[in-house]
């Protein structure tokens, strides 16, 4: 058996509101980190609207998972991508979406890196397994 750690990633495509897929998503990034797996986790999709800063889910009731997120770099999971093309067509920028922890060293926000749909791909074929929410 190899000592590589086993390449992991999710996949969350769906609106964060109206469903569970990202909060389920999220506590299954927790479980695959806590294994020590080579976690990589990609929003596409309608799921890139997780990721938009200055949500507020009181009026709607939910719970909120914004520190959630911020929680995957105490789990150090620093593969956090963002696909630039459901970003263009929603009309985000990188600058529109949350920070998911700071720099060690510099204490520099850190967000979520923006990829274009063939560098995607090619982290999607390094794979041992995807999981799509």
């Amino acid at each position: 058996m190899s000592d590589e750690a086993r390449k992991v990633m999710i996949t969350v495509r769906k609106a964060p509101h109206g469903s569970i897929y990202a909060q389920e998503a999220i506590e299954v990034m927790f479980i695959v980190a806590s294994y020590g797996m080579d976690l990589s986790v990609v929003f596409m999709d309608d799921g890139v609207l997780a990721l938009k800063s200055g949500q507020n889910t009181q009026g709607l009731g939910l719970k909120g998972f914004m520190a959630s997120i911020g929680a995957l770099i105490d789990f150090e999971v620093s593969n956090v991508y963002v696909d630039a093309a459901s970003l263009a067509e929603r009309n985000l920028s990188e600058e529109d979406l949350v920070y998911i922890g700071a720099d060690e060293q510099t204490d520099a926000p850190i967000r979520p890196a923006v990829l274009a749909p063939a560098a995607i791909a090619a982290l999607m074929a390094q794979q041992h397994s995807i999981m799509s929410f």
